[in-house]
Order: structure tokens, then C-alpha cells, then sequence
């Protein structure tokens, strides 16, 4: 039983060992490169992985976009940057992991530190400085990960980018729900969520191994319609529009339905049903 991740461990350290100092030279040249050998690496990262993804709708096309997203596991940072270049908002505490921290700066994540009060300001700054200069930011406005069956509350403090153009124009917002649907090719379901879903004081190593003791796995992301601050009243309304498409999202997904119809914003088609949200004042969510 542990040959088979001991060979997927040594197969990934190949891998990336080797890129580590490409993507360092790429990342202080400022070179485009630096956006898109990410991409490329976590595609064959999932390979050895045994992931399987498939996509549902289409990522906006025009940068930047700031993707909203459920969270469940490690495993969602392999496969959302299998599909789109993109950056991540981590907490801080990821910076000094030993070497993930460093995988993580390598992908430009923007780090930000949680229940600081006045550290909020500084850290919307930097995140409206990537998105002016057409970087693709990933949020997860849960504020923790999930038990992949169900999704928390969105936090709506970082909702607030969205209420500031970039570089003159609305900024595009899409919400996306991710979930894993497959193992050894038959539902996941209840029982063997637990072998995707990274919730808790769990530590990272002892999960991932286990995992990596499982069989094939199939991931599916689904990206729902764009939509723009000018699409709603406040921003507390589109973190509601937004967490109540991610729920159908993942229920179609847990259930091995097919995408069905979705909510639209009252500006396009009538109120959805909106969801309670807890709002987080101006203090950053958690992420784990």
C-alpha cells in the first residue's frame, strides 16, 4: 500500500524540483512566463495525482477576474490551477511552511494575515495592485475549507474589491463551485468525502498521504455566468448571488447531475433565493 504514493511523491519532487529555479528566474524578471508555467505544472502535478478534471462553462475571458470558489481541500489549489492562470489568497501562516510556502510564493499568492484589523487596508491594496496589473485572483470567501458536502457562509470583506474599478472598468466577477465527484470511478458521496476534504487541525502530510493511498479521482469545476458590482445593490447582495449559484453548483455535483439551470443576478432575471451570509466587518476570513 505504500509503494504506490511513494513512487507519486518521488515522480513529484522530479517534477518540481527542476522548475523551482526556472520559476524564481521567471518571477523576478517579471517575465509572462511566471503566469503560465503554473498552469502547465499542476496539469502533469494531477497526472501523477491519477486527477481527472473536467470543466464545466468557461472561465471569463478578460483579465482580471476574480474567481470566487468554495474550499475543501490542498487538492483544490492543484486543480483550479490546472484550468487558468491564476493566483491564490492564502493566510500568512502558508508563507513559512516548509516548501509549500515556497511552491506557494513561486505562484505569487498574496498572503494576508488573519483578525489583523489594520493590516485589512494594506492587503486590499496589494490584491487591487495584481488585479490592476491583469492578474487572475482566487477567493475562497468561506473563510476555511469545508466538509465538501455542504458550503459555510461567504465572508463579504473581500467582496469589497469588487466595488473599485480597475483601470477604469467594473471588475469581473465569477463564481465557481469545485467539487469531486469520483474515486476508483464510482460516487463519492458521504463516505469517501473524507479522503478529499481537509477540514479541521488536520495536519497536511498524514491527509495527503492518505490520499495518495486511494485510486483515480475525478474533480469537477464549474464556472457560472460573469457578473460586475453594477449587477447588484451592494456587495453583501452579490455575495449572496454568488454563494447560492456555488450551492447548486455542488449539489449538481454531489448528486452526478448534470449542470442545471442557474440564479441570475435581479438585474438580469428576478431575485434568487438568497442564502443568510455572516458579514465580516473588515476583518479578513481565514483560509486553510
Amino acid at each position: 500500500m505504500a509503494l504506490r504514493p511513494t513512487l507519486i511523491l518521488l515522480l513529484f519532487l522530479c517534477w518540481t524540483l527542476p522548475l523551482i529555479p526556472l520559476q524564481l528566474l521567471l518571477v523576478k524578471l517579471q517575465h509572462p512566463g511566471r503566469k503560465w508555467l503554473p498552469l502547465y505544472y499542476h496539469r502533469v502535478v494531477a497526472w501523477l495525482m491519477r486527477v481527472k478534471i473536467r470543466v464545466e462553462g468557461r472561465p471569463a475571458n478578460q483579465a482580471p477576474v476574480l474567481f470566487i470558489i468554495n474550499h475543501i481541500s490542498w487538492l483544490d489549489i492543484v486543480v483550479l490551477s490546472t484550468v487558468v492562470p491564476v493566483s491564490f489568497v492564502a493566510k500568512s501562516e502558508i508563507e513559512s511552511w516548509p516548501f509549500f510556502g515556497l511552491l506557494s510564493r513561486l505562484q505569487r499568492t498574496v498572503f494576508v494575515q488573519r483578525h489583523v484589523r489594520q493590516k485589512t487596508a494594506e492587503h486590499r491594496d496589494e490584491m487591487q495592485e495584481r488585479l490592476s496589473a491583469g492578474d487572475n485572483l482566487i477567493l475562497f470567501p468561506e473563510g476555511t475549507s469545508s466538509d465538501g458536502l455542504r458550503i459555510l457562509p461567504f465572508k463579504t470583506a473581500f467582496f469589497a474589491l469588487a466595488e473599485q474599478p480597475v483601470n477604469g472598468n467594473p471588475l469581473t466577477v465569477q463564481p465557481v463551485s469545485l467539487g469531486y465527484a469520483k474515486l476508483n470511478h464510482m460516487p463519492v458521496g458521504r463516505r469517501w468525502m473524507h479522503l478529499f476534504a481537509w477540514v479541521g487541525d488536520e495536519d497536511l502530510v498524514p491527509h495527503l498521504w492518505r490520499y495518495l493511498k486511494s485510486g483515480p479521482a475525478e474533480a469537477v469545476i464549474e464556472f457560472h455566468q460573469p457578473v460586475t458590482i453594477q449587477d447588484f445593490k451592494s456587495r453583501k447582495e452579490m455575495a449572496a448571488y454568488c454563494h447560492q449559484v456555488v450551492i447548486e453548483g455542488l449539489s449538481d455535483i454531489n448528486a452526478g447531475r448534470e449542470p442545471g439551470p442557474r440564479s441570475l443576478p435581479k438585474s438580469r432575471l428576478g431575485p434568487p433565493e438568497e442564502p443568510a451570509t455572516e458579514e465580516s466587518g473588515d476583518t479578513l476570513p481565514p483560509e486553510k
